[in-house]
């Protein structure tokens, strides 16, 4: 299964680091960027074989509001960068798997 552990035999899919942190966080009920990301993909992730504790409610917005707080002339770009990265794994995980 893509993601649940790391496999030193294959090469890591891009984007792996943000998702397997974000599941890390959402099972520690803690709300980062990698978790909200991680709830914005649950369903499709779900998909993949990952083990996708439940997602935080209104994850676009969250993460883009968390975005914002940090970094509010960088927010939608990098907001768009993340959502980018998440989708460039789902993709590679359905071709590796």
């Amino acid at each position: 299964m893509p993601g649940q552990a790391s496999d030193p035999t294959r090469p890591a899919l891009p984007g792996e680091e943000l998702v397997l942190k974000g599941i890390a966080d959402l099972e520690r009920d803690v709300e980062s960027v990698e978790a909200l990301l991680v709830s914005i993909g649950a369903v499709r992730l779900s998909r993949l074989g990952l083990r996708v504790p439940t997602a935080l409610p209104a994850p676009e917005h969250r993460l883009y509001e968390l975005l914002r707080r940090d970094e509010p002339d960088a927010a939608h770009s990098r907001y768009n960068a993340l959502v980018r990265r998440l989708v460039s794994y789902e993709r590679a995980a359905e071709c590796a798997g």
